[in-house]
């Protein structure tokens, strides 16, 4: 037997009761609860692995997509939702998802909606993915809300997939190049050190500086640690404060050589979440509200927010965005062409559909332009290890007596 904590409403009396209840799994916790009058609004098992466990059983991308194109395909096949659910649940095998999916299924047939289930999992479902599963419901076309939050999160994981691929190579070269420096600093450089002091020579400027720096290592290895620790901490937290995560989203916009291709990133999310929302049915404040968040950027996000503002006081989308300098040119003149046609949500597509194909080339461009820059970067590293090395030995000869 397992044992729960839970959180449950009480109809009779309205409030929330919270306690522990054993059962075999998280269902049964749940029909537990139903049975005895109560409405389940969380339910979660004690003593879940955490750690490394806990990292590989998370909710990637490709499960959540195969998990919201089988219940769409079941959904579309006239099953009834529980059945759906429950069928999607037991073909799941990430068991973090497994055990979400469980839970859902316990709070439809305890007479919840699918958005409102779904939107107890935030960690998991996005707002974009409740407000879509809420206008399918709305709607009665849940299979095409469903089949839509799929595509949109596919497109959107390509994207990252494409820009976490771009970064790869830098990272490893850099890594090397701090891992030769390190290894030159340990073991060549005190022995040119104990060479010169021995013959009781001075050492050429730039061969001193790299001593210096080795005996500070050497010596005060764990002081390195400790800041290396503390100022991973300390931005950690500045970072998810809200000025600390202003600046970093600001940052990505202008980094030089990345700036561009993270604004094509955004301009592309932002365009596929909007059509996507109101292909579905969802009004067009609704939408900028959602997309505004769902760009994950507070900068875009703010000039989206301003934009909604505008429009709630009666300008149009395309004059609102086009003031915001953050948002580039074609996505106010494309949603103008909309708004004229009355089919903003396929302009938005088209839009998104430009910008994703620019973003393969801006990355491919990243990537051609960064191998000569860390060429470069690498040559005056290794140019400086040598002449510290190389600069000592040839002031010996130099001063040999023969």
């Amino acid at each position: 037997m397992l044992k729960f904590d839970y959180e449950v409403k009480d109809p009779s009396t309205g409030k929330h009761i919270r306690s522990t209840v054993q059962a075999d799994s998280e269902r049964a916790a749940g029909r537990l609860l139903i049975d005895q009058g109560f409405v389940p609004i969380s339910i979660t098992e004690q003593g879940k692995e955490g750690g490394i466990q806990a990292f590989l059983n998370r909710v990637r991308t490709k499960d959540r997509v195969v998990f919201t194109r089988q219940l769409a395909t079941l959904i579309g096949a006239g099953i009834p939702l529980a059945q759906s659910l429950q069928t999607v649940a037991d073909q799941t095998e990430n068991k973090r998802l497994k055990s979400i999916a469980g839970d859902i299924v316990t709070n439809v047939e305890a007479g919840a909606t699918l958005s409102d289930s779904f939107a107890k999992h935030p960690e998991v479902f996005d707002q974009v993915y409740i407000a879509l599963i809420a206008a399918g419901e709305a709607s009665g076309t849940l299979d095409k809300a469903l089949m839509r939050v799929a595509d949109q999160q596919e497109k959107d994981a390509a994207a990252m997939s494409k820009i976490r691929g771009a970064l790869v190579y830098p990272v490893i070269v850099l890594f090397v190049i701090g891992a030769v420096l390190a290894f030159m600093l340990f073991t060549v450089v005190p022995q040119v050190k104990k060479l010169y002091k021995d013959m009781h020579q001075t050492l050429p400027f730039i061969s001193q500086v790299m001593v210096n720096a080795a005996d500070f290592a050497i010596n005060y290895w764990w002081v390195l640690i400790l800041a290396a620790i503390a100022a991973v901490i300390l931005g950690q937290r500045y970072l998810k404060t809200e000025s600390g995560q202003k600046f970093l989203d600001n940052f990505k916009l202008h980094v030089p050589l990345f700036g561009v291709m993270f604004q094509k990133l955004y301009m592309a999310r932002f365009t596929r979440t909007g059509q996507t929302l109101m292909s579905s049915g969802v009004s067009l404040l609704d939408m900028l509200n959602i997309s505004a968040r769902a760009v994950n950027n507070s900068v875009i996000g703010g000039a989206i927010s301003r934009s909604a503002e505008k429009v709630k006081g009666g300008k149009s989308l395309a004059d609102s965005l086009h003031n915001e300098a953050i948002i580039l040119p074609l996505v106010s003149q494309m949603i103008k062409v909309g708004e004229q046609s009355g089919r903003i949500d396929e302009m938005m597509g088209k839009t998104a559909g430009v910008y994703e194909n620019e973003l393969d080339d801006t990355i491919k461009s990243i990537s051609t332009a960064i191998e000569p820059i860390l060429m470069v970067v690498l040559a005056i590293v290794a140019g400086m290890m040598v002449a510290a090395i190389l600069l000592p030995i040839y002031g010996l000869v130099n001063n040999v007596q023969v």
